[in-house]
């Protein structure tokens, strides 16, 4: 009875996670599973998604033209702006010599034409970005099969994403393995085969 009374006031103390652990250990003996091999497969593996996109040769070729792009458009910006002050400096420099309607109207005229540029510039720096997620989003869309082949012939059930494991072992991340057989299916590192 004493047992008793004791056990109750722990459950108490203790909440839901005592009562479920009471009643795990309430519970019939079941016949234990097959023991982990320490040594065998893992049942999960891990995968660094940016190391796959990045150290594929998609990846690379995809990052190379988003680099030659970027750089393109920062010269385009840099000559752009350039421009626009000579043309600004130019203006200021015409005020004096200008009646005000005329200056006010050219004036007025430069300001609608920097605002122009800039939503142009601003649309293609958009185009890039969009550009970018497409060709991961793509690229995505062909490796899967290819992890699929992977968590099959591992006899694994999931593969996590390596940022979201707190601890593993090394023996369970696949990235390397994961490279080298989407380099085998996406061969021209530029190309995305067709889904069905």
């Amino acid at each position: 009875m004493r047992a008793g009374v004791c056990r109750a006031q722990v459950l108490r103390w203790l909440g839901p996670f005592a009562l479920g652990l009471t009643l795990a250990s309430a519970a019939p003996a079941q016949e234990p599973g097959p023991a982990p091999d320490p040594l065998g497969t893992p049942a999960v593996l891990t995968l660094d998604q940016d190391r796959l996109f990045a150290e594929s040769a998609f990846g690379r070729a995809s990052l190379d033209r988003e680099r030659l792009a970027t750089r393109a458009l920062e010269e385009e910006n840099a000559r752009i702006e350039a421009e626009l002050i000579a043309e600004e400096q130019d203006l200021t420099t015409r005020r004096a010599l200008l009646p005000a309607e005329e200056f006010a109207a050219l004036a007025a005229a430069f300001d609608e034409k920097v605002e122009r540029i800039r939503d142009e510039q601003d649309a293609k720096a958009r185009n890039l970005s969009r550009g970018r997620d497409d060709d991961r989003q793509a690229f995505l869309r062909a490796v899967v099969p290819v992890l699929g082949d992977l968590l099959s012939e591992k006899k694994a059930v999931a593969i996590l994403d390596k940022s979201m494991v707190i601890l593993s072992l090394i023996a369970i991340d696949i990235t390397d393995e994961a490279i080298t057989r989407v380099d085998s299916v996406l061969s021209e590192g530029t190309l995305v085969p067709d889904q069905p």
